[in-house]
């Protein structure tokens, strides 16, 4: 990693530290919250206005970067050419309203549709879940460099429980992967659970309906821990547009997809 991107990374743990005291400061207040695609798709001002503080810093500092974030500060992008910054200002916006804590801020830096620095923050808990591809994985400035492989009938999954009751593709498979493995759970942030995976807090992370700044933090954390992040489809994820989400270890991985493609 050259002094370019050395320098990006320190920026870029800089500006997500300082938005998560922002939120901090705000958490405990009074703050605007609107609905989105339906009655359970969250936004607050808060959302907003961590979103606009880091397209400041990432415009200001390095105008030649481009930036896709949730909330549209910035114009939509159609391709990944150039340094791009993916930002989710808070993941897990539902538990930021109702739980006041496991929620993340996620921000993933790709060039050419590489990641070279990812960086997922629970903001109250104050773990910043971090890598480059250059030096690894740490939680703060604790490296991580071990895993546990273990076979699915001692695996924990996050997964949302209405995966498993809605009726719509991959549900039959789903279930069977739920009941075949030690457990299933629900944290409410895909970045969360992405990075837990990544450092060996659960084995395997699925979703059905993700976008990319959903994911984009928390696949270069998976990476650089030697873990597997692609669509259900085993495809490789798009940076670009909405789809399917499977994180998992190494070894878990193609059994997952097994049972996916067999249900």
């Amino acid at each position: 990693m050259d002094v370019t991107w050395r320098e990006i990374e320190q920026r870029a743990k800089e500006w997500i530290i300082q938005a998560g005291e922002q939120i901090k400061d705000a958490v405990n207040g009074s703050f605007a919250i609107e609905t989105k695609s339906n009655p359970d798709d969250l936004v607050t001002d808060i959302d907003k206005s961590t979103e606009s503080f880091l397209y400041k810093k990432i415009s200001l500092t390095y105008p030649e970067h481009r930036f896709l974030g949730e909330e549209g500060i910035s114009e939509a992008i159609d391709h990944l050419d150039g340094i791009v910054w993916i930002v989710d200002p808070i993941d897990g916006t539902m538990n930021f309203v109702h739980q006041r804590q496991n929620f993340a801020i996620s921000i993933g830096i790709y060039e050419n549709g590489t990641g070279k620095i990812g960086l997922v923050y629970d903001v109250m808990k104050g773990e910043l879940f971090h890598a480059n591809d250059q030096d690894g994985l740490f939680i703060n400035e604790e490296k991580v460099d071990k895993q546990t492989e273990r076979p699915l009938h001692e695996a924990i999954i996050g997964l949302n429980s209405n995966w498993l009751l809605e009726e719509r593709q991959y549900q039959k498979a789903l279930v069977e992967v739920a009941k075949s493995c030690r457990g299933t759970r629900s944290y409410g942030s895909a970045a969360l659970e992405m990075a837990y995976v990544a450092v060996d807090r659960i084995d395997a992370y699925i979703s059905l309906n993700l976008s990319p700044w959903d994911y984009a933090g928390g696949a270069i954390l998976l990476r650089e821990a030697g873990c597997v992040s692609t669509r259900l489809d085993n495809q490789e994820l798009s940076f670009l547009k909405k789809g399917t989400v499977l994180a998992a270890k190494k070894e878990l991985h193609p059994t997952i997809i097994e049972h996916l493609q067999e249900g």
